[in-house]
């Protein structure tokens, strides 16, 4: 019998295997995927589960693997947020969240993140002072303070002090600190904003105590001292001192900005709350994910009246700061040296040791790297005009891009031409991890061919 020339064609053609391709409540049902939808959530998992898909139909994922590649793609948690490895040589870098956590802080966020007493006393079963024994760790470190209040940034920290202490009135300030805090943000606008009314002295580069004397007057709400944290004025300038203005007979509020309980050797010229309010200050502010090491919050210190007025303002309940950032703040104040001042106080050589052993073991993989001195910043709006003896390991500038897609995440700088990992700002034992890095950028690469460039 003569068989059908088109059926046996048809017989021989092999089958697309995408025809094969499973469906999503059967792949939801793999127990690696089941058990990351109990943690992850059906969502977050369904959508990758559905890009693996998609891969597989475009033929860029065998289907036998799809199950295989959504696993290794789902992510550690639920949010979006990825760890990246700070190589920038900016300690405090705004778009990387600025300072990292101790791991004190972390564990106490974890151990704060279910019910918790942030504002009951459990001895009585009464309502108690909310993050009592956060404020009380600050007031244990700054005892030149009377007491405390925190806000959830330093921004609002000057917001409240105006609105409760000068709406209507006057904030007298040196036209040489009416600074931009970033991002657009001005400090006279913040000010104005909250119903006060500014009274500017002196001028850009000199401003006297005589010049705020003259400003005083029955409508004066409180004098206002700015550390100009992310610029610096040389040459023929004059400021006056705290202790200048606390003569003056009117509360001086004083914003330090980068967070400095007491003073730090590492950098002399930075202004700390302790000296401040020892120099006659009223209240300091100052943010807490700056120089302090802590959560993002708006620490303020001073006279018992005025924080108290502070404290029973209205605007007091919009801007308080949650039972996590309480106590990571508590944590950081009262823990070992987080890893801002770790970073901060490293010595340049021990700097130095660590990127050669990294440049070494790089290049013993094949890997063009080699350790390069540079210099490290503080950032973060602290210590404007300061920078920090560093080592970086320095790899061709092509590498900068793909590094941030590795795993973790690795943010670095190009200068010159070459692509550094500035060490400054790196834990010693993320040491493994960057080098991991670096292998999985120049495997990927090698995997891609030549002209890749991410």
């Amino acid at each position: 019998m003569d068989r059908d020339p088109a059926a046996s064609a048809c017989a021989a053609s092999p089958v697309d295997e995408r025809r094969r391709l499973p469906r999503t409540d059967v792949l939801l049902a793999d127990p690696r995927l089941d058990a990351a939808t109990r943690r992850l959530g059906r969502e977050l998992v369904k959508d990758v589960v559905a890009g693996v898909q998609t891969q597989a139909r475009r033929g860029d994922v065998p289907v036998g693997e799809i199950a295989d590649r959504a696993v290794a793609a789902l992510p550690a948690t639920a949010s979006a947020l990825r760890p990246v490895i700070n190589a920038t040589g900016v300690l405090l870098h705004t778009n990387l969240g600025r300072a990292a956590l101790s791991e004190a802080a972390r564990d106490a966020v974890l151990a704060a993140s279910g019910t918790t007493d942030v504002e009951l006393d459990l001895t009585t079963g009464a309502r108690s002072r909310r993050g009592r024994s956060a404020l009380d760790a600050l007031l244990r470190a700054v005892p030149a303070a009377e007491a405390a209040h925190v806000v959830n940034n330093g921004a609002a920290a000057l917001v409240l002090a105006a609105t409760a202490l000068a709406r209507g009135r006057e904030i007298i300030v040196s036209r040489g600190e009416m600074v931009e805090i970033g991002d657009g943000f001005r400090l006279p606008d913040l000010l104005v904003s909250t119903g006060a009314r500014l009274r500017e002295v002196g001028t850009t580069n000199r401003t006297t105590p005589a010049d705020y004397a003259a400003a005083v007057g029955a409508d004066t709400g409180f004098i206002l001292k700015v550390h100009p944290s992310n610029f610096r004025v040389s040459g023929f300038t004059r400021e006056a001192s705290v202790a200048e203005l606390a003569s003056l007979g009117v509360p001086v509020v004083a914003d330090i900005g980068s967070g400095l309980l007491t003073p730090e050797p590492a950098l002399p010229e930075e202004p700390d709350a302790t000296s401040w309010l020892r120099a006659g200050a009223s209240l300091v502010t100052a943010s807490g994910d700056k120089l302090l090491g802590g959560p993002q919050c708006g620490l303020m210190l001073g006279s018992a009246e005025l924080v108290q007025r502070l404290g029973r303002h209205p605007l007091a309940r919009a801007l308080r700061v949650d039972k996590l950032t309480l106590a990571a703040l508590e944590a950081t104040v009262r823990g070992p040296v987080p890893p801002t001042l770790v970073a901060l106080r490293a010595a340049s050589g021990e700097l130095r040791q660590r990127a050669e052993r990294l440049a070494e073991k790089l290049r013993a993989d094949g890997i063009d790297s080699r350790a390069v001195d540079t210099e490290a910043v503080v950032g973060g709006g602290g210590a404007p005009g300061v920078t920090l003896p560093s080592a970086a390991v320095s790899l061709p500038a092509e590498y900068a891009a793909p590094l941030r897609g590795a795993a973790p995440a690795v943010m670095a700088r190009v200068e010159d031409g070459r692509c550094l990992l500035d060490l400054r700002a790196v834990p010693v034992d993320a040491d493994p991890q960057l080098a991991e890095a670096v292998g999985q950028t120049v495997a990927r690469r090698e995997a891609a061919g030549p002209g890749t460039e991410n």
